[in-house]
């Protein structure tokens, strides 16, 4: 049985707090000799606990077993890769097309074929079965609803750099987040197509820097700011902008981009030199039909496999898909958010 080091730092606030359940690979007092699973996940809280929660309660020897680490998308990327030579993760859940295709080339992620993936398309799943994508999440446009009504929200991305935005935009921090790279790495391909003149992507973004009061560093920060009206609008995904105003109640609205919405691919994937049989009992678990139901309607998961019956507010839903070359992106966002962050940020 593998051994495994004790998770610093973060990943000692969720032991502490009981989610978790200690150190080494084994623990036959809680679990009768199961292994331990370590899941890093970009997915909300709310919904990592809820899915947690079911998947114990079907598999009880997994109680007290399941670790799980939030992180940031890119977060999850770096951390995997600097531990491929003594990997810590058994699940990577919550990450973009492109971070993960990234991991499955460097050799990151398992291989293999579980039963949902005869019924996805193959846009949304890697040919080689190193990861598969779990749910599709539109980036839209966010604005606070108490300071801002829907005429007066604007409709286009291009009319978030209007000067009467001036320090009226608060962004999550972009480098950490799979869902902000996305979003800037659009803004960039939509106006180079094959990717080979990011320059007027650059411009864009440069003015969107100046009509950006702050940077959040995390998601909870964002929300935060936000919802004190520390600024009114943002660029975000709308699964967590539902969730916030919903769950949360959170005074937070959202247009859908008359241009179109960037559509990410969010998927999952096993991590190689994990607990491989954990690993795909969990991801398995997470394509039943009854779970996906479930978070579709009272956690607005889009699911990249069809559910039999959606609830009312996904099948009310005007999704206007952007077009994108994920395979674009996926070949420059490095070079393009390592520009962004290095040439651009906070000098607009």
């Amino acid at each position: 049985m593998r051994r495994r080091l004790f998770l610093a730092g973060a990943l000692a606030t969720v032991l502490a707090a009981g989610t978790a359940c200690g150190g080494g690979g084994s623990d036959d007092a809680a679990g009768g000799g199961t292994e331990k699973l370590t899941i890093y996940t970009a997915r909300d809280k709310k919904v990592a606990t809820f899915v947690v929660d079911k998947f114990t309660a079907k598999y009880p020897e997994y109680k007290g077993k399941v670790e799980v680490l939030n992180l940031g998308a890119q977060e999850i990327l770096e951390r995997v890769r600097a531990e491929k030579a003594n990997p810590q993760a058994d699940v990577w859940w919550g990450g973009t097309q492109q971070g993960l295709a990234a991991g499955a080339a460097e050799d990151l992620l398992t291989s293999w074929q579980p039963a949902f993936a005869g019924k996805m398309d193959a846009k949304y799943k890697d040919p080689e079965g190193r990861w598969f994508g779990e749910i599709l999440l539109p980036e839209v446009i966010m604005y606070n609803n108490k300071a801002l009504t829907p005429e007066k929200a604007p409709k286009d991305w291009d009319d978030l750099l209007k000067p009467e935005w001036k320090n009226k935009i608060i962004i999550r921090d972009v480098a950490a987040s799979g869902t902000m790279r996305s979003i800037y790495a659009s803004m960039i391909q939509r106006q180079s197509p094959d990717g080979s003149n990011p320059q007027p992507g650059y411009d864009w973004l440069k003015k969107l820097d100046a009509n950006t009061g702050a940077y959040a560093a995390n998601p909870t920060d964002l929300y935060l700011k936000l919802s004190r009206q520390q600024g009114v609008l943002s660029a975000w995904n709308l699964q967590d902008i539902l969730l916030q105003a919903e769950q949360a109640n959170m005074p937070f609205g959202y247009v859908m981009p008359s241009s179109g919405a960037p559509v990410l691919v969010d998927g999952l994937a096993a991590v190689k030199g994990g607990n491989s049989t954990g690993a795909q009992k969990f991801i398995e678990f997470l394509f039943e039909d009854s779970l996906r139901a479930d978070l579709a309607k009272d956690y607005f998961q889009i699911p990249a496999v069809d559910i039999a019956e959606k609830p009312e507010w996904l099948a009310q839903l005007d999704l206007k898909p952007l077009d994108v070359d994920w395979d674009v992106i996926g070949k420059h966002e490095t070079e393009w958010i390592n520009h962004w962050n290095s040439q651009i940020k906070n000098k607009g």
